[in-house]
């Protein structure tokens, strides 16, 4: 029948959902799948961060990770709250600067990057997470005496050798030397981490260790002093009960055509995420060399060494700050398989856990919501003519037989889930996305390249 995974709703949307027009009323300007965004969340979230770095008494700086999500909507909070933007493009780079985020409040992120990207960076005074030692170079070509290149130097975690991403210690230590070599024309201001996973212990014991090359820099006379721990903060979609509940009955009997998942699902539950997981980190020992300091935590350490934190969080500062919105286009009843398929307006590239061959779990509501109940589980698939477009694999627990013209609403897809494989597949139109302002005695909602009003 379909094993229940109910989402925790933001106040916002649930006010969404609750009004009686509202969702038809976009969808008819929308003109198909939306998405809808709601920035006042995402100034919250990010405000919740620069709090912890208040209470520990460190000098913290938070890059939001513009790859976590294509709206601008969310770049005036981060203008307005003193924050920065991670970007590893020349148009995210672009798209900051064109709304208010000054150059310097940037950090340029990702491998291999162009020499027109390297270039602006300089231009613009942009902080650079140097991933390998020809990016170095490159890099301080570009630098002078008048306008030094700002760097970080990014780490490979031993723990995580098979990366992409990141330089090893041997090739740290080179890079630190060759900046020290450069002089002037290059500023080296620490390191950057790369560190997959949501383990807050261990981006905790990876900054203890790049806090002693801190001082090993420093001892070269660089003015190091900044560690970015990169992101990694989980987000709590789901209740602990619900979770286990569904981890323990769910089994491919659960999943359209007994779709398996050897690779997992996100953990939506988390009992440390967001800003309570920058916490878990300051507040984790140290543990590094030194008598002084091995039973200090991170935050004491960090405050003894004079070294600033920096955070590239995405998905935690987009929590609870956007829903998806699909209208059933018709729903088929199968029989012999005692479960349903609706078709929704747009397609599963608006949900992107495929891009992990995972699945997006917590689960959408049926709008209009009311009226008779009539348990009816339901596997959801897009429009396209592909057996795998396949929004929601499993059998939702939806409360009626959804009809042509009902609405599915899915919770908390704001972070990568809304637009990172996005696509014009079939000449399909790529969902817009509108924001909503529930300040005044009734809502409005603009879309996104009206959204100054509803931020202003």
């Amino acid at each position: 029948m379909g094993v229940s995974l109910p989402a925790v709703w933001p106040d916002w949307a649930e006010a969404l959902i609750a009004h009686p027009t509202l969702l038809q009323q976009i969808a008819d300007g929308a003109g198909g799948a939306f998405h809808v965004v709601h920035p006042p969340t995402f100034a919250r979230n990010l405000a919740d961060f620069q709090a912890v770095f208040t209470e520990f008494e460190i000098e913290g700086l938070v890059y939001f990770a513009k790859k976590a999500n294509k709206s601008t909507a969310w770049l005036r909070a981060v203008a307005e709250a003193g924050a920065g933007v991670d970007v590893a493009s020349l148009g995210e780079f672009r798209s900051a600067l064109g709304h208010g985020v000054r150059g310097e409040k940037l950090v340029v992120t990702g491998p291999a990057k162009s020499d027109e990207l390297l270039w602006l960076a300089v231009r613009h005074g942009a902080l650079i997470a140097v991933d390998e030692l020809s990016e170095l170079e490159r890099a301080i070509a570009f630098g002078s005496q008048e306008q030094p290149v700002r760097v970080l130097l990014r780490a490979v975690a031993a723990e995580q050798p098979d990366t992409r991403f990141g330089m090893s210690g041997p090739e740290r230590k080179a890079a630190v030397h060759r900046c020290a070599d450069a002089g002037a024309a290059v500023r080296m201001e620490g390191f950057s981490l790369h560190l997959s996973g949501y383990d807050p212990l261990a981006r905790a014991v990876k900054a203890g260790r790049l806090a002693v090359e801190i001082g090993q820099a420093r001892a070269l006379g660089l003015p190091a002093d900044t560690i970015s721990i990169g992101g990694g903060f989980a987000v709590d979609y789901v209740r602990q009960e619900d979770w286990e509940a569904f981890q323990a009955e769910t089994g491919p009997s659960q999943f359209h055509a007994k779709k398996e998942f050897p690779g997992g699902f996100y953990p939506y539950h988390s009992p440390v995420s967001g800003a309570g997981a920058l916490a878990e980190v300051l507040t984790s020992r140290y543990g590094s060399e030194g008598p002084d300091l091995r039973e200090a935590t991170i935050a004491e350490a960090l405050r003894a060494k004079g070294i600033k934190l920096a955070v590239e969080p995405g998905r935690a500062l987009l929590a609870d700050a956007g829903v998806s919105v699909f209208e059933v286009q018709g729903f088929k009843w199968r029989e012999h398989l005692q479960y349903g398929i609706a078709t929704v307006a747009g397609t599963s590239l608006s949900l992107s856990e495929q891009w992990f061959a995972s699945e997006f779990l917590p689960e959408p509501r049926l709008w209009p919501e009311g009226g008779a109940q009539q348990r009816t589980p339901s596997a959801v698939g897009g429009t396209s003519c592909l057996d795998s477009d396949m929004l929601t694999w499993r059998k939702l627990p939806l409360p009626r037989p959804p009809k042509r013209g009902d609405f599915l609403v899915y919770p908390n897809t704001a972070g990568y889930q809304m637009d990172s494989n996005e696509s014009a597949f079939h000449e399909l139109p790529i969902p817009k996305k509108v924001v909503l302002d529930l300040t005044g005695p009734e809502p409005r909602w603009f879309f996104e390249e009206a959204a100054w009003k509803a931020c202003g």
